[in-house]
């Protein structure tokens, strides 16, 4: 393991950690469960392979009230009956924007329109905001080596 490289870069410009906080607020108000966008969160930040994302979401969730059965199996949350369907959907969804190099269609219209079963236009572009704001601190930390558990 080696030491963050610096550091996070939200908080050496502190206006821009006020102006992601902004959107987090944002996203909170748009009325998806805050256990789904904690999942979201989770599952992002497994593909992404970041570790102080995946600590504080794994807190967040549970703070949220997801089970330890639920926080521990996400990654397999086919093959597992923990989940809704519109958990799903949004899961399906994270997975798709947080890899959208790999596939020409990054998010087919068939997991869209999952989505769009479970959730209205106002929570899906809290879902995808979400995603994004969840791949961008993925990104700062992962660049960075910031590490799990130290507190910003």
């Amino acid at each position: 393991m080696s030491a963050p490289r610096m550091n996070n870069p939200a908080q050496v410009l502190p206006d821009s950690m006020t102006a992601i906080l902004g959107l987090i607020k944002s996203i909170r108000k748009a009325g998806v469960e805050d256990a789904t966008l904690e999942l979201v969160h989770l599952r992002a930040s497994q593909i992404n392979g970041c570790g102080p994302c995946l600590d504080a979401s794994a807190r967040a969730a549970q703070k949220a009230g997801v089970s330890e059965e639920r926080i521990f199996s996400v990654g397999a949350w086919r093959e597992t009956p923990f989940y809704s369907d519109a958990e799903r959907a949004a899961l399906a969804l994270a997975e798709h924007v947080t890899r959208l190099a790999d596939r020409e269609d990054a998010v087919p219209d068939a997991v869209w329109n999952e989505a769009a079963k479970h959730y209205d236009e106002q929570q899906l572009a809290a879902l995808v905001l979400q995603i994004g704001v969840v791949n961008l601190f993925n990104r700062l930390n992962a660049s960075t080596r910031q590490q799990a558990g130290q507190a910003w």
